[in-house]
């Protein structure tokens, strides 16, 4: 299935009902009377958050959705049905943005969450409405209200509790392969991962999301290579785990490269907890490991692990340094929540 985590669709809710002009006729009733009903209000427009997507590739296929016009009133004082409402089914850290891009109209961050996007238009009243001492017989009624209309983009930020960043070949995604029982796309070449991928990883009874995005290379931010549009997938996460291959020219320059681009994106990703790790140790020498590991050091200011996805190597070390994290960053949350009920 293909991965697809922006879409631009059109909406309209639906226009409500006409009022119905009509008398009763019956032939025993000496005054009959205005009898029309009030026309049905129209169908609106919702989002929803369920469970079971992890993708906007319904969008793909179809971008317009109007809601139904609600029924018309009738004789006898019979009001018309409300029009069907039509439900946008979206996956959690679904953001929903107005035409430019920019105005958030809706975070849909859990499941069962729901948002009224366009509401429908009210009917219109029957001629019994109108009805008063000095106008027993009015021989109007109202049309319906006219629905909503907008554009609006649905923009995908997936919900992980780590993400997964480094140059392209970094070894990424055979760490998610090694840690979770997701089955990413792996080769010896760059880019080998182009679309994001989540993996639920279980260590010391403990289970955590991990996200991993395709590679930063230098002028990202500008566009270049695959950009860092992927980088809205780890804006949620709590920790990032920054890899750097052990094997790569300058281990230094090569995380100096990927915190650029990082900072350059802004939305706060470059302040998140960092964890630093070298990959791929097993493929260095004594000396090279030394001396990477010294560059490294030196370029992020803190003792970086060093891991081996091949071999094993490190790996439940970092999974650990990741676990606190995340559960340092959980009971933060948590206290803010309890400090905003109590609020007055």
């Amino acid at each position: 299935m293909k991965f697809l985590d922006q879409a631009k669709i059109y909406i309209r809710s639906g226009n409500g009902g006409a009022g119905a002009v009509s008398f009763r006729r019956e032939k025993f009733i000496e005054f009959g009377g205005p009898d029309g009903g009030d026309g049905g209000r129209g169908g609106d427009v919702w989002a929803e958050c369920v469970e079971g997507l992890n993708t906007l590739i319904d969008y793909r296929y179809q971008q317009h959705f109007k809601a139904k016009t609600g029924g018309h009133g009738m004789g006898k004082n019979r009001a018309g049905a409300k029009g069907p409402d039509v439900v946008l089914k979206v996956p959690a850290g679904t953001e929903i943005l107005d035409e430019d891009g920019e105005t958030v109209i809706a975070d849909m961050t859990h499941v069962g969450q729901r948002f009224l996007l366009a509401k429908g238009g009210n009917g219109g009243f029957g001629n019994a409405y109108f009805t008063t001492s000095t106008n027993r017989a009015p021989r109007r009624a109202n049309p319906g209200q006219e629905g909503e209309e907008r554009t609006i983009i649905l923009r995908l930020k997936l919900i992980a509790d780590g993400g997964l960043v480094g140059l392209p070949n970094a070894g990424k995604s055979t760490f998610l392969a090694t840690v979770t029982s997701a089955k990413p796309k792996i080769a010896d070449y760059p880019f080998t991962t182009l679309h994001p991928g989540l993996g639920v990883v279980r260590a010391y009874n403990r289970e955590f999301v991990l996200a991993d995005i395709p590679g930063l290379i230098e002028g990202a931010s500008e566009g270049v290579g695959l950009g860092d549009r992927f980088l809205s997938h780890v804006e949620r996460c709590r920790v990032l785990l920054h890899l750097v291959e052990g094997t790569s020219e300058h281990a230094g320059k090569a995380y100096k490269t990927v915190r650029h681009e990082i900072e350059a994106y802004g939305h706060d990703l470059a302040d998140k907890p960092e964890i630093v790790a070298l990959s791929k140790a097993d493929a260095l020498d004594e000396d090279t490991l030394k001396e990477q590991l010294t560059r490294l050091k030196r370029a992020c200011k803190k003792t970086p692990y060093m891991i081996s996805a091949a071999s094993g190597q490190g790996v439940q070390e970092v999974l650990q340094a990741l676990l606190s994290v995340i559960d340092e960053a959980k009971v933060e949350e948590k206290a803010v929540v309890t400090e905003e009920e109590w609020r007055p």
